[in-house]
């Protein structure tokens, strides 16, 4: 699979994201369900600490692509939904640290929601990914 960004300004570069990418040559395609902060069971995790329920979303969001054998440099698209996107903003380092090891910068969007589907969740990604 070749990537190739479009950016036709800077600025979201410096946010972790290109604005578009042309994917050429990819052959399978795995749609992610938004990952949370939930255990194997299902139970919300890390209630108020939205750096640590980041985290754990990230980690389930790989275990689905490892579950498709697909990493996260496989990601063309990223939905972020977050109740307090600030808080989110300030944490993304997490993102960045992920998906940065991968050398991938995946459009993203990022909506702040009044609530996601369990109590006590703050942050959900979903992703697109290609092989």
């Amino acid at each position: 699979m070749d990537r190739k960004a479009v950016n036709p300004w800077d600025w979201s570069l410096k946010l972790g994201y290109n604005q578009a990418e042309v994917i050429e040559g990819a052959s399978r395609q795995l749609i992610c369900a938004g990952q949370t902060a939930v255990d194997a069971t299902g139970a919300p995790q890390h209630p108020g600490d939205m750096r640590a329920q980041i985290g754990l979303a990230l980690d389930n969001l790989e275990d689905v692509l490892a579950g498709a054998g697909m990493n996260l440099s496989h990601i063309v698209k990223l939905g972020v939904y977050a109740t307090d996107v600030g808080a989110a903003l300030e944490n993304f380092d997490l993102m960045g640290m992920r998906f940065g090891s991968h050398q991938v910068a995946p459009p993203m969007t990022l909506l702040g929601v009044t609530q996601l589907a369990l109590p006590g969740l703050m942050f959900e990604i979903e992703a697109t990914a290609m092989a």
